[in-house]
């Protein structure tokens, strides 16, 4: 697996960090035809109907807009996975509103991306547009539209929907 670059984590540079890699038709070649990439996720090994390569392929992006999935060999390609993510202000929901953060706070939590995931160490930044998540560890698999939920110890306090 090729090395990533190091990126500063900071305040100026949450947004740059916590997007998804925007992927562009000159980042690769045309492999195949689909009937739809809003039919596709990242991560998605399944269902691909592209044979004749050495691994096998996964989506790593997807650009509803022009109709077009990226793939990238192997299920430990750079493109599965991120450490860093962004839910936006009005897709925060808090089921203890005690705890509730606000601008400018940030707090260490145990997080969870999908149903049956193993929680994972991370800590949510939030900002007036919304809360940065930092997690420890690299992530497989984070797309937009899934939920973000967020404990402390085995209690649920939030949730919301990633960018």
């Amino acid at each position: 697996m090729e090395k990533k670059k190091q990126v500063d984590i900071s305040e100026e540079n949450y947004r740059k960090l916590c997007f998804p890699f925007s992927f562009k038709p000159w980042n690769g070649e045309l492999i195949g035809e689909h009937q739809g990439a809003h039919f596709y996720t990242i991560g998605q090994r399944k269902g691909l109907n592209i044979g004749g390569h050495k691994e096998l392929l996964f989506v790593i992006g997807t650009d509803v807009q022009h109709n077009i999935i990226y793939v990238g060999g192997g299920q430990n390609h750079p493109g599965l996975f991120r450490r860093r993510l962004f839910v936006a202000a009005n897709e925060m929901h808090w089921i203890r509103t005690d705890l509730k953060m606000h601008p400018r706070q940030k707090r260490e939590f145990d997080i969870r991306i999908r149903y049956r995931q193993p929680l994972e160490k991370g800590t949510i930044h939030v900002k007036e547009d919304g809360a940065y998540f930092i997690f420890e560890n690299e992530l497989r698999g984070i797309t937009s539209g899934q939920f973000a939920a967020w404990y402390a110890e085995e209690e649920l306090i939030g949730q919301g929907v990633i960018a």
